[in-house]
């Protein structure tokens, strides 16, 4: 009975707090999206788990963000489940990426790759800014309590349409410890 218990607890609790972020992410915020400036630049502050958007050097507007499932430190090789460290680009964006959109950071450039090459590793790739796996946007509330990619930087599905409006091709972004 007692794992029977256990077992209901833990339904509800996903019931729960998957409905409440199904509601806070809903389409609702996209059909009354106010117009959003462009960014020039973006911002990711992996110790406060925040991502900003910048125009002329000030912060306007911030989101939640989850990291790799090993955040701290630079990505040194792939698997290693860390989000890069320093100054790239987002270069490219997939609409039909397997996350809710998905914005590339220019990871790995020279200086990543020959530190790789040094220690006689591959660098890794395909670092991201995305939104939730698809089908999964109505577990936001709960997953991006933790860091659960592999090396990306997670948003809601509704932030990243947002950054998705935002962010042209081109956007200088900074990574910071």
């Amino acid at each position: 009975m007692a794992k029977r218990t256990r077992i209901a607890i833990v339904l509800f609790a996903l019931v729960v707090l998957g409905g409440t972020a199904y509601f806070a992410d809903s389409h609702l915020p996209r059909l009354l999206a106010e117009p959003l400036p462009q960014a020039d630049a973006v911002l990711v502050h992996k110790a406060e788990r925040k991502l900003y958007l910048l125009r002329d050097g000030e912060p306007y507007r911030a989101y939640g963000i989850a990291l790799g499932a090993n955040p701290n430190g630079h990505k040194a090789r792939e698997g290693d489940e860390r989000t890069p460290e320093g100054s790239y680009v987002l270069d490219w964006r997939n609409p039909d990426s397997a996350y809710h959109l998905s914005l590339h950071i220019s990871y790995p450039n020279d200086a990543d790759k020959a530190r790789a090459a040094a220690r006689g590793v591959p660098p890794g790739g395909m670092i991201m800014i995305h939104g939730q796996r698809n089908g999964l946007g109505w577990l936001a509330g709960m997953l991006q309590r933790w860091n659960w990619t592999d090396g990306c930087v997670a948003v809601t599905n509704t932030a990243m349409e947002e950054i998705w409006r935002a962010v042209p091709n081109g956007t200088p972004i900074t990574i910071k410890p």
